[in-house]
């Protein structure tokens, strides 16, 4: 989800508040397609996933939208992934398609088979270690996917999966007949201190994370331009042609190994092509974080995709470049668009024309966010950098203290029924983004290495 440490002090911030400010596209969306009508497939990329795997399916057995089919796709799992699938199946009553791999071959080629060997109207990707908390989720995001032909997908909003959580759902009548047969899977109780204290230390640190980010920064860039830069891929709708479509335009050039993250790939691809990745605030997914000893490869999944796929997309990134060809061509369609707006039957929010051609030409809206964003992954670890290798301590620490009462305070207002303790765990996770924001600096060598030095683009996982 977040290719960077949350910084208050950024051109972002600035950019959300002026969406905020300026307020959402007042036009009154009147859809050409009835969302009811979407035949819908939910999609279950999983390796080794026997601890999550029993509450996912649990989970989309309560939701009000029923897909078409369930298609879990164990990918090569060493434990009994596909064993507690199907028993937890049966148990709910619940027909899936099962497909088991000898070999793993990765998320990113599941979601492009599926995209063309089913029918559906939606692909719904939801992960093995995800749990959708909102009994709704799936009836939201198909329902705001088909608000325009310009959105090609949607999700809700993603926050940590915690013990707490787990032993929540063990409670539930369904999964207590499956732990009658499985008692082994009451993985909480088994587990060690020292492992729930790894998975703790995240959880803290990311639940503050996705705050900042889903309800200010992501918030206010769908207020402002009606997309954020891309899904949160573990619990999100897609339209699936439009998946289908950029497999086959970017499976000749760059194989399966599209990045090191497929949903920042397909949102920056999205974008590109003029469609819109829209996030709902009213439905929410929990999804297992891993545990602090691995967060770093995480982290570096994330980050190296996001400048992997700038790289790709530069012409996204060169939007600020041309906001004079761009109000150059909106005051010559400006005498059309009162005609043309008389005339239009459909109304779509945030309307923008499709085609790469068009983003080359006048970028996207969008595209300041990109850029934005860019600048501050290389600009803030820099920045830093330079003041400790300089012994500039009375600014660097006052940049610290200001960031971190800043930051503090915007979780306090937007964490609405829980301000004082957010606000805390603002405060006890600074340390912690402050070290990952100068991990991200490696990262950011890496990359340089691999476009200026080495050569090598074949990005894996």
């Amino acid at each position: 989800m977040a290719t960077l440490p949350y910084f208050v002090v950024s051109p972002n911030s600035l950019m959300s508040i002026l969406g905020l400010l300026h307020g959402p596209d007042k036009t009154v969306p009147t859809p050409a397609e009835n969302w009811r009508d979407a035949v819908v497939d939910v999609v279950i990329p999983a390796f080794n996933e026997q601890k999550n795997i029993a509450h996912c399916l649990s989970s989309i057995a309560k939701q009000t939208l029923r897909p078409r089919n369930v298609i879990l796709i164990d990918d090569g799992s060493s434990d009994r992934t596909f064993e507690y699938a199907k028993d937890m199946a049966a148990t709910l009553g619940m027909d899936i398609i099962a497909i088991r791999r000898e070999k793993s071959i990765g998320k990113t080629p599941t979601i492009k088979r599926q995209s063309r060997e089913f029918d559906a109207d939606v692909e719904f990707i939801l992960d093995g270690d995800t749990v959708l908390e909102s009994p709704n989720y799936i009836e939201r995001t198909v329902q705001e996917l088909y608000q325009g032909v310009g959105i090609a997908c949607a999700c809700g909003v993603i926050l940590p999966l915690r013990d707490r959580d787990r032993t929540s759902l063990d409670r539930d009548n369904v999964m207590h007949s499956f732990l009658q047969k499985h008692p082994e899977a009451k993985f909480v109780q088994r587990d060690s201190l020292w492992n729930r204290l790894k998975r703790g230390i995240t959880n803290l640190y990311r639940d503050a994370l996705y705050m900042f980010l889903q309800r200010f920064i992501y918030h206010g860039q769908m207020v402002f331009v009606g997309s954020i830069t891309n899904p949160v891929g573990c619990a999100v709708a897609y339209r699936r042609k439009y998946v289908k479509d950029l497999f086959d335009k970017y499976e000749p050039i760059l194989g399966d190994d599209l990045t090191n993250s497929e949903d920042i790939f397909i949102g920056f691809a999205m974008t590109n092509k003029g469609y819109r990745n829209i996030q709902i605030a009213d439905v929410c997914a929990r999804s297992e974080e891993p545990e602090a000893t691995r967060l770093p490869r995480q982290i570096y999944m994330w980050s190296s995709s996001f400048l992997q796929s700038c790289y790709y997309f530069d012409d996204l990134l060169k939007t600020p470049f041309r906001v004079i060809a761009y109000w150059r061509k909106k005051r010559r369609d400006k005498k059309v668009s009162r005609e043309t707006e008389q005339k239009r039957k459909i109304g779509e929010q945030y309307r923008q024309s499709f085609g790469e051609e068009y983003t080359k030409k006048y970028g996207r809206p969008v595209g300041w966010i990109l850029f934005t964003s860019l600048f501050e992954k290389i600009a803030f670890p820099t920045s830093f950098l330079i003041m400790l290798l300089l012994q500039l301590w009375e600014p660097l620490v006052i940049t610290i203290l200001a960031e971190v009462l800043l930051s503090t305070l915007v979780l306090f207002i937007v964490a609405k029924g829980q301000r004082f303790n957010y606000a805390l765990k603002s405060l006890l996770v600074a340390p912690l983004r402050y070290a990952y924001l100068m991990y991200d600096f490696t990262v950011i060598l890496r990359f340089a290495a691999d476009i200026w030095i080495f050569r090598d683009k074949k990005w894996r996982k």
